[in-house]
């Protein structure tokens, strides 16, 4: 494609990060970006320091541009404003709304997630924007590690919290054990696709740091580059600058970690509703809803040290428990005795727990189990969503034409195709990625 003499490469490739088309962009044309930057992000603004030449002069408006220009850069997303203004902070106790959707982990898996989110008609798949109305939705964690699609995630529920908040609803997240692995500096299941696209995001970062360094009427940025390692003895040197880019982004007071997880909820009930990744056990209510999310919001914003909090870490901790979701053994009296400390509980919804026969209820419904494994990075599950109205019981949403309603169903259907879980180190291969079509015009 060509237009006038210059040759045109821009490709459309809603799967493929660094492929963006600039032509005819309007708010609502997303997911769209340019060719992997070709140089190392140090060659491209290790020159471009502080400037002589004075711009106080100029509006502030400059710095909400330069940080604009890295957002579409980076998502493709439009954002009016920068910094963006976000939703008031969610309340860990929210009344019952008319309409309440659960929806499972993402896992870096932008097509699939927007599937869920289209399935639950919150978002339009086309534009990605919230068709929701005054729904109120809950996504509860894991949207990074396992996929190459992890900063579009959040970059588009984040807009979409700002599109449901304008239409009178909520879109609210959840805090996943891979959220805190990742601000805790563990990349056991980090992709190659997504040490790549924090790389991209490492480039058009700095290149913003380098222009507001141009301008001396600006109060220098920080640096969150600044005291990361630039080698990781036992990584292959080609993930280096990968590795470097996520510490960057995703430590305590990262740009990234500040900007879209510190507003995450680690526990939330929602009506008669609790809704947590992992799951919750007595000594975690002893400690306290809204203090738990507020010691994980002060952790996330770089306010009480380098280390997660301990409830966070370990098999019975509120992001890694499996008690109440791996298979058909739950401890129901333990859980109707954690439901009875909260009042108004009725039911605990879950992710963290891939279930194979897809979102299903134990202990007569008191237990949820949402997480689909739905990412082609995990068993690639078809999107399934909880949905509970106001006066029924909860139902749900399937994309699997063959499935009833499973609460009290006796047959199962059979597990979809799994492709290897693959952990550690040994992830960072080739994703299966959807294919390029080049645009015409």
């Amino acid at each position: 494609m060509k237009t006038g003499k210059e040759e045109n490469n821009w490709k459309f490739g809603v799967a493929d990060p660094f492929h963006r088309q600039v032509k005819d962009v309007t708010p609502e044309v997303v997911f769209f970006s340019l060719k992997s930057p070709p140089r190392r992000e140090e060659e491209a603004v290790g020159e471009m320091g502080a400037s002589d030449a004075g711009c106080g002069d100029l509006p502030p408006v400059l710095s909400s541009f330069v940080d604009a220009f890295v957002d579409f850069s980076v998502s493709g997303l439009f954002f009016p404003t920068n910094p963006t203004p976000s939703p008031a902070p969610a309340a860990t106790r929210i009344p019952a709304p008319a309409r309440l959707v659960a929806i499972g982990d993402f896992h870096g898996d932008l097509p699939k997630a927007l599937q869920a989110l289209s399935l639950a008609g919150l978002a339009d798949p086309s534009s990605a924007r919230w068709t929701g109305g005054a729904a109120v939705a809950v996504q509860v964690g894991d949207v990074l590690d396992r996929g190459g699609d992890e900063l579009r995630l959040l970059y588009l529920l984040h807009r979409l919290k700002l599109d449901a908040a304008a239409a009178g609803g909520a879109l609210l997240t959840l805090h996943g054990n891979h959220e805190v692995m990742n601000a805790d500096g563990d990349f056991r299941y980090v992709t190659r696709d997504g040490l790549e696209e924090f790389r991209g995001w490492a480039f058009w970062y700095r290149s913003g740091l380098a222009m507001k360094r141009l301008c001396s009427g600006l109060d220098p940025p920080r640096d969150p580059f600044r005291g990361v390692p630039k080698s990781f003895p036992g990584v292959k040197e080609e993930f280096w600058e990968g590795f470097r880019a996520r510490i960057a982004a995703l430590q305590p007071n990262g740009p990234i970690a500040s900007r879209f997880l510190a507003g995450n909820q680690t526990v939330l009930l929602v009506g008669d509703s609790l809704f947590v990744h992992g799951g919750l056990l007595q000594q975690h209510i002893d400690h306290g809803l809204e203090r738990i999310n507020q010691e994980v919001k002060d952790w996330i914003m770089g306010l009480s040290g380098r280390r997660s909090p301990s409830y966070l870490r370990g098999r019975d901790s509120v992001v890694w428990l499996r008690r109440f979701s791996d298979g058909p053994n739950c401890d129901c009296g333990q859980l109707e005795e954690v439901l009875s400390m909260i009042p108004g509980a009725r039911r605990m919804v879950m992710g963290h727990t891939i279930q194979d026969e897809g979102i299903n209820g134990v202990c007569e419904d008191k237990a949820i189990r949402i997480d689909v494994g739905l990412s082609k990075g995990c068993t690639n599950g078809l999107p399934e969503v909880l949905e509970i109205n106001a006066g029924d019981h909860p139902r749900i949403l399937t994309s699997n034409p063959l499935s009833d309603d499973r609460w009290k169903q006796e047959q199962k259907r059979q597990p979809v195709v799994k492709e290897q879980v693959k952990e550690g180190l040994a992830i960072l291969v080739p994703e299966i990625r959807l294919k390029e079509v080049e645009t015409k015009g």
